[in-house]
């Protein structure tokens, strides 16, 4: 009567292959949250800048269809005014102005550039927007 069955070596071999896969595998995905994280403030940056394009080419046709930049806290006047078109008129939780643009007094066309920063408890994540001042 003949056994069937792994031997010991042929399952030490694939421990061993498995090891070796998962050491190589795990490193990719223990940063994962710190990925999207920074995703979240590049994203938001890259907002903010597209809406200050927005809000100069409006402020150019008709002053009344726009946010006047023409303020210190250019970027947060200009995250909160609803004439933007930023969803909710805030920035999403856990990311906060750390550099401020001061339109005040500036040129209109001058452009500025705004700090954004996500404190949380992986790392520091910040992105920069640049936004316009309509002078």
């Amino acid at each position: 009567m003949k056994q069937t069955g792994f031997t010991l070596i042929e399952l030490v071999i694939v421990i061993i292959v498995l090891s070796v896969l998962a050491a190589v595998a795990l490193p990719r995905f223990v940063d994962i949250k710190g990925d999207a994280v920074k995703a979240a403030v590049d994203a938001t940056a890259g907002a903010v800048a597209s809406a200050a394009v927005l809000n100069y080419s409006r402020y150019q046709q008709s002053t009344g269809a726009a946010t006047a930049l023409n303020v210190d806290n250019a970027c947060s006047t200009l995250i909160t005014s609803a004439l933007t078109g930023l969803v909710g008129q805030s920035l999403p939780s856990g990311i906060t102005i750390s550099g401020e643009a001061d339109c005040n007094p500036a040129a209109s066309g001058e452009t500025k550039i705004c700090t954004l920063t996500h404190s949380g408890a992986t790392s520091n994540n910040t992105a920069t927007a640049q936004i316009i001042c309509t002078g």
